[in-house]
This record gives C-alpha cells, structure tokens and sequence, in this order.
C-alpha cells in the first residue's frame, strides 16, 4: 500500500489521530536579567505634595543618569527587569509601570519619560507588608530568569495596616528575596512620624544578603539618595558579600516593630 494511502486509512480508522487536542503549547522560554527589580513607592497622605514630587523626581533622575546606565551594562547579562508601584494602605497599591525590561540608555530614558507622565496617586494608612507581598506576587509573575530578586521600599513612616511587617518580610527572605530601605525621614510633624524610623527598617523591614538602609533626612538627599540606592541594587554583588542585616535581626530589635499599629490603636481606637 501507499504511504499516503495508508496514512488515509490510519487516519479514517482513527489510529492515527489527526491533532492532540490535549497537547499545551510550548512556554515561551524566560528572558534572564541580572536583576529583577521591584520598586514600591509610599505615596500615603503623609506624604506632603513637595514630598511626593521629589521622590517621583529622584526616580526619574536616576534612570537618566549615566551611573545607573554604566551600573547595568556592567552586569553579567546587562540587563534588568524593573516594575514601579505606589501603596499606602493595604487596599491602595498601584502599579504605575509593569515589568520592563532596561537593556540600553535608550530603554533607561524611555522608563524615565514614561514615569514622568504617569499621575500620582494618594491613599490612606502605611502598609509596608501589604507592599512586600505584592512585591513577592510581581516578582513571581515576572516572566523573567533572574540572578538576584529585589524589592526596594521607599516610606516616610511604620507598618500600621496589615499584616505585621516582619511576617512579609520574612516571607521574602525565605524565598531568596532581599529588601532594601529608603526611608524618609524630613519632618516630625504628624503623630505617626517615628523619630529611629532608620532603625525601623533597619530591624523590621529589609533583609537578605547585601541589604541596605539609606535615610533620606533632607529634601536635597532625595535625587542622589535614590541613584546611589538603585546603582547599588543593580551593581554586581561583591564575592563574600555577608548578611550584615540578617546578622543584626538575629538580635532583639531596637525598637518595636510593631509601634505603628501601636501608635493607629492609640490614636483611632482600632
């Protein structure tokens, strides 16, 4: 018999079965960077409109800047994955800009351009593990390979909403993500201002191998503050890099990590 006729047979048979309608295409593979980024960004009320702009502003800056462009072509693979939201409390978080991938200068001020056009938002309260755990979700839905997984918290004030901050944080660590702090600390003019909230982070916020704490206590910190901490984030890890935070959380707190619920009970009652 002809080949082509006993495929025809096989087929009207039904031993040769024309499609496997349970056969799943094939996933695309993932993109590997050196860095997969996350930066989530308080934009609570206490944040004053001066605030808010300089900060939008400091990120703006950074990715224009030639030491972040030299930072990711310096990398293994030269390439990041970043994503940019804004949270307050833990129902208000924003995803400003979804994953992108920065390859280039060019791709860097394009970033930039479209964060400057993008409004800011305001909501109540201060969640910062309401922030990490969507940090955590993004960074599983990223799509990406990546060498080093981070979430970089920007807040001007303590966890008071949500879960308690050391449960997401540690949720991060177990899962190999390391957490960094840019705490703002310009004014203590609101009942919930914390006067260590650099101690704050320190102890209750960020971890992992390499993590770091940079204050911001003046207006005029806000664009070099936040270049310095992006390069740093994106910079090749140094060999031996030790835990230094993880080390310091293995002691008893300086403070309580649990003072901004403390201060939200105290003052609303719930």
């Amino acid at each position: 018999m002809r080949p082509w006729l006993f495929a025809l047979f096989c087929l009207a048979a039904g031993l040769w079965p024309a499609s496997a309608p349970d056969a799943q295409p094939a996933s695309p593979p993932q993109e590997e960077v050196d860095v997969a980024l996350v930066l989530a960004v308080d934009v609570s009320y206490s944040m004053d409109l001066d605030e808010l702009a300089l900060q939008r502003s400091g990120y703006i800056e950074a990715f224009r800047s030639k030491e972040l462009h030299e930072a990711i072509a310096k990398g293994a693979i030269g390439k990041i994955a970043v994503t940019y939201f804004e949270w307050a409390g833990g129902d208000f978080q924003h995803i400003v800009r979804p994953w992108t991938i920065i390859e280039s200068p060019q791709t860097a001020l394009a970033f930039a351009e479209e964060l400057g056009e993008a409004p800011t938002r305001r909501g109540r309260r201060t969640s910062i593990s309401g922030a990490i755990d969507l940090g955590l979700a993004l960074l599983e839905s990223s799509n990406v390979a990546a060498m080093r997984r981070v979430i970089d918290i920007s807040g001007d004030g303590a966890n008071n909403d949500g879960r308690p901050v050391t449960q997401a944080r540690d949720a991060a660590r177990d899962k190999g993500v390391a957490i960094n702090g840019l705490p703002v600390m310009l004014k203590q003019a609101s009942y919930f201002d914390i006067d260590n909230l650099d101690v704050y982070y320190e102890d209750c916020v960020v971890t992992g191998v390499g993590a770091f704490v940079i204050p911001i206590r003046e207006r005029k910190q806000f664009a070099d503050a936040t270049r310095t901490k992006l390069v740093r984030e994106i910079a090749e890890m140094p060999a031996g890099a030790e835990p230094l935070i993880q080390r310091a959380q293995a002691q008893p707190p300086r403070v309580s990590c649990l003072q901004g619920e403390r201060q939200w009970r105290d003052r609303m009652g719930n």
